[in-house]
């Protein structure tokens, strides 16, 4: 049960690395939370450019085109500029001063034990050659949620380590400065968590390139259906078969609102008689019909991508406002306030 209701007293900050266009993994994991979250809470969405940069430094260009694509996408799933402030986090230079100062306050074998960091130095093959940005990626993540003293923070399972890290971070720095100047917050886990590739692989990744994206074609949607991960021992379509591991049957449960006739659906595969191309069918229908508004309202902000940056700049200065106050607040309690 998510706290608060519909009074906005909660702020939510969330947000995405910008180094490839959304796919179906966000839009399941994040985005249509987002959606719905912009009615009930306070939110900030944040395009974390800064961090992206920690393992994309040799090709920046990579992380700078990709901040409007990503806002071009915000905009397609129903995301308003009215209701969510989206800004830009390399803008906002008070977010890499409160870094600096917290990075006091955790130490190297901590960050070393995060969970989540050490998860994703295995998946990069970077063993001891790990980025310095990249292993203090927490205490940055802290002063963004920390810098707008949000208390909510939607994350995956994965990503709880990371909001324990902060609070850690929020109470050690409570206890120097005597007083409560910054907010824990809590994890908003949601319902559906990340979605396999469509290779079956464990999280569907831009960097994996397994992947179905929001912008995609219908000639895109149907190869990659094509292609998805389905029960390898189901070789004839007489033969019974398996929905553990089935990608295309974990997509269905994920966006098929027809819940009885997707049942029925899955008793028959179970039984056998079944054969995989009628699942992909059904599934194919079902995200051309899902996608199709979102990509065609995605071309139609993108004719205009001067208007999406100002509405960048926009809600940008309105979130380096806020950042600037707590910034303030935090150099007085450890004085450096000079004048």
């Amino acid at each position: 049960m998510l706290p608060g209701t519909e009074d906005k007293k909660h702020l939510i900050l969330t947000g995405d690395r910008p180094t490839g266009p959304l796919h179906l993994g966000h839009f399941v994991g994040s985005l249509r939370n987002r959606v719905k979250f912009q009615n009930q809470y306070e939110q900030y969405i944040m395009l974390a450019d800064a961090q992206a940069l920690t393992d994309n430094m040799e090709n920046p260009a990579k992380v700078h085109d990709n901040v409007m694509e990503v806002a071009l996408d915000y905009l397609a799933v129903g995301i308003d500029p009215a209701k969510s402030t989206i800004f830009i986090q390399s803008q906002i230079p008070e977010l890499t001063e409160l870094t600096f100062y917290y990075l006091n306050l955790v130490t190297v074998a901590r960050l070393e034990r995060n969970p989540t960091i050490k998860q994703e130095i295995v998946l990069r093959n970077f063993e001891r050659d790990i980025p310095a940005g990249f292993l203090t990626y927490p205490v940055s993540q802290a002063a963004d949620i920390s810098a707008f003293k949000a208390s909510l923070v939607p994350v995956g399972e994965d990503q709880i380590p990371m909001i324990e890290q902060t609070n850690e971070i929020v109470r050690r720095f409570n206890r120097l400065a005597n007083k409560d100047i910054l907010v824990e917050c809590q994890a908003l886990v949601p319902e559906i968590g990340r979605l396999p590739g469509v290779d079956g692989k464990a999280k569907m990744s831009k960097s994996l390139g397994n992947v179905i994206n929001l912008g995609f074609t219908p000639a895109e949607i149907k190869a990659a259906v094509r292609n998805v991960y389905t029960d390898p021992l189901h070789l004839r379509v007489a033969d019974p078969g398996h929905l553990e591991g089935n990608v295309a049957f974990i997509y269905l449960d994920a966006f098929d609102e027809d819940k009885t006739g997707l049942q029925e659906m899955k008793d028959h595969y179970v039984r056998g008689g079944l054969g995989d191309s009628i699942v992909k069918g059904r599934l194919e229908g079902i995200l051309q019909d899902m996608l199709k508004p979102i990509r065609e309202r995605r071309e139609e902000y993108a004719k205009d991508r001067g208007q999406v940056l100002q509405m960048l700049k926009d809600g940008t200065r309105k979130a380096r406002e806020i950042a600037a106050q707590t910034t303030d607040e935090v150099r007085a309690a450890i004085g450096l306030k000079h004048f």
